[in-house]
């Protein structure tokens, strides 16, 4: 192969590497195709001076090697001389090497990015600049978009580290640590901090002689500087304990209720088409007239949310007794907080049972869906609840079809129901009569709210319909974020950091045609 030929096939080898990076999620080059990319380089280089070798022969002869002088008989030849070092290329030559080895491998890192093929660019002698040009005139014309890609730097991954080290230090489980993060979970808050600021540039034995309430102060001071790694670590560890713990609490309420999202805060009537007041289809005889109807509407409920919160915070005794505790689980006990408050107040609409947007309980014999007496369930009682549920009308008197889903009982029904629901024939009975219930679809839910906030009277109970057939309770929150919401900041006269923890949500009753309550009875202790 001529010189040119072993050019353009190191060229092409190293597009065909390129290529492969990009199609496999524009990854990076791995070390044995880095290495085949620089040998490739290398080929090019020695090519490329050998192509400058043959058109400067060219120039100035044939460039053939000449034949060795004769020596004339008679003379003794020289004594040979020492052999001289092998010529060293001219500046200008290797000056001209290194530029077009610069142009190649900035083309082609341009290009990737672009997701271009360089081949032609570099065929045809294009400077950077050129190319640049080109790929933007491109971009004009086609007016395709500018694909960016960012990429953590070692600062982004060393806070994931120590994020997750602290996680796990305190002995909360991080389902995938971050390289390198079990190699600082060894580390206390005041070497966590030296490392920090070592990494920021700072004397590295200076900050190790200082006193642990000295490098409080120090590390105060880097609360307010926004790319400082310390105070960025603290709140991304809170963030992940807050998310975690919220998840892990043991409530109900996101089982039966609906999930909505708001806005703003301002109170928001809902108005919708309710089915119902589309009325019938009528018959259209022939070249009879289709008759047009307006649409019935009906005011719902607004929807009003508000903000529940705490604060805690960093002490300066905490980070002299490195206590990790205020950042992994305070937090997250202030999150379970949060959706505890949630769930206590759902039972709470349920339990109270107050007017709602028509001016009427929520319960009530105006609704038609409030047993008279009031039972612990049973086989009975709870096909009169099915059947109450499913005897309801809409807002226009037509009927509609209900499908009860949920059984929501106090603690000490369970077990009964467990036998209810799955026995194929009516316990106790004396002919052992077909049990009507048998796995009928019913989802249990048991919350211990109800026997608190019935305390020593009678506990009732409910049932809830699926939300597709009719609606009952929403959750609402502020453009959906159901987790708390974690900001830091500095109080002044407290001696420490504190971090306020809050989340806006709030509750609506859409309709009490999915809902039903019996009464109950006391529960025995």
């Amino acid at each position: 192969m001529t010189p040119k030929q072993r050019r353009d096939a190191a060229m092409l080898r190293q597009q065909a590497i390129v290529n492969a990076a990009k199609a496999e999620g524009n990854r990076a080059l791995t070390a044995e195709e880095q290495a085949e990319f620089e040998a490739c380089q290398r080929e090019i280089e020695e090519a490329d001076a050998e192509i400058g070798t043959q058109e400067r022969g060219l120039a100035g002869g044939t460039g053939a090697p000449m034949a060795p002088p004769q020596i004339p008989t008679g003379i003794q030849p020289a004594q040979p001389q020492m052999a001289t070092p092998p010529a060293v290329p001219p500046a200008g030559q290797r000056s001209e090497t290194e530029a077009e080895r610069s142009r190649v491998t900035d083309i082609i890192a341009l290009c990737r990015d672009f997701d271009i093929d360089p081949t032609d660019h570099i065929r045809d002698g294009s400077s950077l600049e050129e190319v640049r040009a080109a790929i933007l005139e491109g971009m004009r014309q086609t007016g395709a978009p500018i694909r960016v890609q960012v990429t953590g730097d070692e600062g982004d991954k060393f806070r994931e580290r120590a994020s997750d080290a602290l996680m796990m230090r305190a002995g909360l489980p991080v389902e995938h640590p971050a390289d390198g993060a079990g190699e600082l979970r060894t580390m206390s808050l005041r070497d966590l901090g030296i490392e920090c600021l070592g990494r920021d540039g700072r004397d590295t034995m200076s900050l190790l002689r200082m006193q642990p309430d000295e490098m409080y102060i120090e590390l105060g001071r880097q609360f307010y500087n926004p790319t400082s790694a310390f105070p960025a670590i603290l709140d991304n560890t809170i963030r992940k304990s807050i998310v975690q713990l919220y998840n892990e609490v043991p409530t109900t309420f996101q089982v039966w209720t609906t999930k909505g999202s708001v806005k703003d805060f301002k109170s928001t009537p809902d108005h919708e088409y309710v089915i119902g007041g589309m009325g019938d289809f009528l018959l259209v005889p022939e070249n009879g007239e289709l008759k047009p109807m307006t649409p019935k509407t009906e005011l719902l409920p607004s929807f009003k949310i508000d903000t529940y919160g705490r604060s805690f915070s960093m002490t300066r005794q905490a980070f002299i007794n490195d206590d990790i505790g205020f950042i992994t689980r305070v937090p997250g006990l202030f999150a379970a907080s949060a959706k505890k408050t949630i769930d206590k107040a759902v039972y709470s609409v349920l339990y109270d049972n107050k007017a709602i947007f028509d001016k009427t309980k929520l319960f009530d014999e105006k609704h038609s869906n409030v047993m008279e007496t009031g039972s612990k369930p049973t086989q009975a009682s709870i096909q009169a609840m099915i059947l109450l549920m499913q005897q309801q009308k809409d807002h226009f008197g037509q009927a509609i079809y209900i499908t009860p889903q949920h059984i929501i009982v106090p603690v000490g029904y369970e077990f009964d129901l467990a036998v209810i629901l799955h026995s194929t024939q009516v316990t106790g009975s004396n002919n052992n009569d077909i049990n009507p219930l048998y796995n009928y679809p019913l989802n249990i839910v048991q919350t211990p709210v109800l026997n608190a906030l019935a305390g020593s009277g009678p506990v009732p109970w409910f049932m809830i319909a699926n939300a597709a057939s009719a609606k009952g309770i929403q959750v609402n929150y502020l453009n959906g974020q159901e987790t708390p919401t974690v900001r830091r900041m500095e109080t002044p006269g407290v001696l420490g950091f504190q971090w306020d923890i809050y989340l806006d949500w709030g509750i609506a009753v859409r309709d009490f045609r999915g809902m039903a309550k019996n009464p109950g009875e006391k529960i025995a202790a």
